[in-house]
């Protein structure tokens, strides 16, 4: 996973929504959607909340 990607997870694990997510990281509204499913299918997820359980379980939060 990219330092990005990354960035984008912790922002999910802590309930940003992707406008926020854009708006913190600088980056476009598609970039984050587009960073979002893309460690969905990294991660198997199916959805925001996987990721954020991921994401405490991983320790990134």
């Amino acid at each position: 996973m990219s330092d990005r990607e990354v960035e984008v997870v912790q922002a999910v694990g802590r309930g940003r929504t992707n406008h926020e997510i854009a708006a913190d990281l600088f980056i476009s509204l598609s970039t984050v959607k587009g960073h979002i499913a893309g460690i969905q299918t990294k991660l198997g997820a199916r959805n925001r909340t996987e990721l954020a359980v991921w994401a405490w379980q991983s320790g990134l939060l």
